[in-house]
This record gives C-alpha cells, structure tokens and sequence, in this order.
C-alpha cells in the first residue's frame, strides 16, 4: 500500500476518528460530574451544588452530555477547555510544578482536547451537524 493511498484512507475517516475522541473524552469527563454532584462512582460525599466544586460538577455533568451528542459542540468545548484550565492552575499547579506530582494530568489533556473541538468541530455523529442542515 503506498503512502498516499494511506493518507487517503487515513482522511476518509477523519470525521469518525473525531468522533470518537469527542464521546470517549465526553463519557470520561461526565464521571467526573456525576462523582462530584452524586458521589458515584467512588464513596466520596456529593459536593453542595452551590459551591465550586458542585458547580464544577455541574458543568462537567451538563457539557459532558452536549459533547457526548455533540451538541453546541464548539461553544461548550471552549467553556470546557476554560475550566479545565482553570482547575489545573488554581488546584494542581500550586501543590507541585510537575502534573504528574500534582494530579493535574487530566486536567491538562482536558484542556487541549477541548480546545482541539474548538477548533476542529465535533466530526461525525454529532447533533450539531443536523443543526446546520435544518
């Protein structure tokens, strides 16, 4: 097979490769809402809805759904991408300057995946472009 037949069987399926990072990142990252508003998955105390952390959850619950069926994906990745920064520099950065010390790994791929839906769309399989056809 030579390189360019690569490359274009590579792009064909760029859209569905989108796609599944944007519902893989999404299913992971509203764990993190549901663990924080309900205490599940784990045995941590649900967060009080009114404190950052409940709000935090909140969001990740609530954007982690738009993601998942892509929905306002562009907007929504860029709050996410926000927060997440967000968490990283306020509660990882300060405990330790490496993320790996720190915890704040997550938060940082969080970060660039989101940013990288900016930018590149929510690719197949997404609301969003049943939107724009209406």
């Amino acid at each position: 097979m030579s390189i360019s037949r690569i490359e274009s069987f590579l792009a064909e399926r760029t859209q569905s490769a989108l796609a599944a990072l944007r519902i893989s990142s999404a299913l992971i990252f509203m764990a993190h809402g549901t663990q924080k508003l309900f205490g599940f998955p784990g045995e941590k105390a649900p967060a009080e809805l009114l404190s950052i952390y409940g709000a935090a959850g909140a969001l990740e619950l609530v954007g982690g759904i738009l993601l998942l069926i892509g929905l306002f994906t562009r907007p929504v990745a860029f709050v996410l991408s926000g927060q997440m920064a967000v968490a990283y520099w306020f509660f990882h950065f300060p405990k330790d300057f490496f993320p790996v010390n720190n915890g704040g790994d997550a938060s940082i791929l969080y970060t660039f995946v989101f940013l990288f839906l900016v930018f590149a769309g929510p690719g197949a399989l997404a609301l969003d472009g049943r939107r724009k056809a209406a």
